[in-house]
């Protein structure tokens, strides 16, 4: 498989502060990858980076073929990439359907693309809570929101900063069922969260940073072999 998403020594500060020392990694097409560390080891900097929130201070970030390092966010979502944020950051005066009609469309040729009603069929929670406004859903209701809404863009890249953080614990493994049936339907994904267990049974690859820097990479296989790195790095 080729790599959809390529980050080659990247480093970013915040001012005088530098937050990363030249962090590499691959997406493959297709793949679900992990993005793990405790808080504050630089996970989110790197999310920043990736949809130009922030400028790097250097390192390469090439997607689909194009170096996209430094780009405008609106550029880079423009070829593909969306975020689910990490508090979900739906709008409270919008409805759940108007969330949804708001994001749709399909700019990269999807040949199956995320409509309203694919989301629907995903999520039937939110068909039921269409006409709600998003200051009127349940954590988890906006959670799923956030997701379809990323989703009919028709994303090449989908990035989950904090998947499934706050949520109680039915609702977590509804999102880890939404991000399995994801992968079936062969969407690339990068997830940030800290249930390992959970992810090394969806995620193909994993990347660990620790203090601004990647201190282990592998597959699912070698990350359940070893909890020892799930305890040091992740914190669980």
């Amino acid at each position: 498989m080729s790599a959809l998403l390529e980050v080659q020594g990247l480093q970013a500060a915040y001012g005088s502060s530098q937050v990363l020392f030249g962090v590499d990694f691959k997406i493959a097409q297709g793949e679900v990858a992990t993005l793990l560390g405790r808080n504050g080891m630089g996970k989110t900097t790197t999310l920043r980076c990736l949809t130009g929130q922030l400028k790097p201070l250097a390192g390469r970030i090439v997607f689909d073929g194009q170096d996209v390092t430094g780009w405008d966010a609106d550029a880079i979502a423009r070829l593909g990439l969306a975020i689910v944020p990490e508090g979900r950051q739906v709008f409270p005066n919008l409805s759940v359907l108007e969330h949804l009609q708001a994001f749709a469309g399909n700019r990269c040729g999807a040949k199956n693309p995320w409509t309203v009603e694919r989301v629907h069929a995903l999520f039937p929670r939110l068909k039921e809570r269409s006409q709600n406004m998003g200051n009127q859903l349940s954590g988890g209701e906006q959670q799923m929101l956030a997701i379809g809404r990323a989703l009919v863009t028709n994303p090449k890249l989908m990035i989950l900063d904090e998947a499934t953080e706050g949520l109680a614990p039915l609702i977590r493994e509804e999102i880890w069922r939404c991000l399995q049936a994801l992968r079936e339907a062969g969407q690339t994904i990068l997830v940030v969260d800290k249930y390992v267990k959970r992810l090394i049974r969806i995620a193909d690859a994993h990347t660990i940073v620790e203090r601004g820097r990647v201190v282990w990479q592998g597959d699912s296989p070698a990350l359940d072999a070893d909890h020892s790195l799930w305890q040091r790095y992740v914190g669980v």
